[in-house]
């Protein structure tokens, strides 16, 4: 679970735990205290696996105008599943190096 630090609670990682999972939630920073380097640490390269991930749904959002208001869950699947599609060609033409058509 990846997470930022407002779902840091003992409950929420007790549920990881018992879940068998690791938990990936940012660490909260002491009040009236520095943030332990550690933390530090932890929260940055939590953050760049973050970053990927929430780039390509800002992507979609924004340059996409990817909104869905369909009636039936298998119309928006298809909704987002063409805008993953899309998302993904857009992807594989960028990283072969060529131009994107905007």
């Amino acid at each position: 679970m990846w997470t930022d630090s407002a779902y840091r609670s003992k409950a929420n990682e007790a549920a990881i735990a018992a879940a068998g999972r690791r938990s990936m939630v940012h660490f909260r920073k002491p009040k009236g205290r520095p943030m332990p380097g550690t933390h530090q640490r932890a929260n940055r390269t939590r953050s760049a696996v973050r970053s990927d991930v929430e780039h390509m749904f800002a992507d979609q959002k924004q340059r996409m105008a990817l909104f869905i208001r369909t009636i039936g869950l298998g119309r928006a699947t298809v909704k987002i599943g063409i805008a993953n599609l899309a998302y993904n060609f857009r992807r594989l033409i960028c990283l072969e190096g060529r131009t994107v058509p905007v």
